[in-house]
């Protein structure tokens, strides 16, 4: 009878450490995705569009289809500006983030705000998300045109000037390619309908890889 007992336990044992093989414990569970926040304004939010057609949905989806293993998390809010951007980070950049694309500014713009307060806000946003070590991505605005050219040539120059200064990478105007297509816009002529977004994804897909990179080597690091 204990020879019995003995055989039988010998074989649970077995079947335990094979099992355990298969299936993932804590030393063998997969990465977990790197989470990307978007923070921005109407833009990136997904003013009037449908479900899955915001531009953190579409960028998520062209980076899984790249393989990537990201999560993409919209903390856009419609009619944002940079100081309104800096005054909800710590809420809407949560502490697991591991990168940020920041695009913000271009109510700044319509608006007419002092060059000087969205250069402040933008940087305050740039030096806190560097202190906690979490990689950026700025997305640059153009002022309008009919908010004259001394305005625009003290706001146009604010995104490389901070993204040198803070070593953050640089997309230099989120609307390239979008902003004078009216195929691309909504009828308000200001905002991406879900074809202008994915343009917008398709161009700046390739920095937000090189983001990534940079985000996997802080989680590595």
């Amino acid at each position: 009878m204990r020879q019995i007992k003995t055989v039988l336990l010998l074989m649970l044992a077995l079947m335990v450490s094979a099992a355990s093989v298969g299936v993932p414990g804590p030393a063998r569970a997969q990465t977990a995705p790197l989470k990307l926040v978007v923070l921005g304004d109407s833009l990136s939010a997904g003013y009037r569009l449908g479900a899955g057609e915001d531009f953190p949905s579409q960028l998520e989806a062209a980076l899984k289809q790249r393989g990537h293993n990201v999560t993409v998390v919209n903390a856009g809010v419609s009619g944002d500006t940079a100081s309104g951007g800096l005054s909800r980070l710590d809420w809407a950049v949560p502490e697991d983030a591991d990168a940020v694309i920041v695009e913000l500014g271009a109510n700044d713009a319509l608006r007419g705000v002092d060059p000087a307060v969205t250069e402040k806000a933008l940087n305050a946003i740039l030096q806190r998300l560097g202190e906690r070590g979490i990689p950026v991505l700025l997305a640059g605005m153009i002022a309008p045109p009919n908010m004259g050219k001394d305005y625009g040539e003290a706001f146009n120059p604010i995104y490389s000037r901070l993204a040198q200064q803070h070593d953050a990478l640089l997309y230099p105007f989120f609307l390239e390619g979008v902003a004078t297509d009216a195929a691309l816009n909504l009828d308000d002529g200001m905002h991406p309908n879900a074809k202008g977004i994915a343009a917008i994804v398709e161009r700046i897909t390739p920095l937000v890889e090189q983001l990534l990179e940079r985000a996997e080597a802080a989680r590595a690091g």
